[in-house]
């Protein structure tokens, strides 16, 4: 992922925002905000035979501390016009290799519980349910409604 993926990633983004299951926020960052808050390392893109970008996955710093150094929080968003078609599965495939090779030894991930088509892609690319919030947080777009998130994780069996 580069700048020159920049208004198409947050295009993707800011469909699954308009999804209402995909985040509690309401409106994409810009650019600059959203390369902030990423690792330059642990970000992808999938393009289809033209091209395009139909979907992205990247990573966050879940702590500054040390002893959380291998521990990072993901976000995989698909074009909804590419959804069904294997492109979640290949960008999560993708970003663990990279972060078992780079010594990550957890990705964790917030997910609705009504997103049952992202629990499945998780569970199928080895990440383990932890818990359930319960109303974790207030929807906004959905008249402050509060949202349960299921707490997901995959630990790598390559660090030790």
């Amino acid at each position: 992922m580069t700048v020159a993926d920049a208004d198409a990633v947050l295009a993707i983004y800011q469909a699954g925002i308009d999804g209402g299951n995909a985040s509690f926020e309401h409106t994409a960052p810009d650019w600059p905000a959203f390369d902030a808050g990423k690792l330059p390392e642990h970000r992808f893109v999938a393009v289809d035979g033209t091209g395009s970008v139909i979907g992205w996955v990247a990573v966050s710093r879940v702590s500054a501390r040390a002893v959380y150094a291998g521990v990072v929080e993901h976000s995989v968003y698909v074009d909804p016009a590419a959804q069904g078609r294997g492109v979640g599965r290949a960008l999560l495939d993708t970003l663990i290799a990279a972060a078992d090779a780079a010594g990550i030894w957890t990705i964790q991930s917030g997910v609705f519980p009504e997103n049952t088509a992202s629990l499945a892609l998780h569970r199928a690319a080895g990440f383990r349910t932890v818990g359930i919030r319960q109303r974790i947080g207030r929807h906004a777009d959905q008249g402050n409604r509060w949202r349960d998130v299921v707490f997901i994780e995959r630990r790598s069996p390559h660090v030790s």
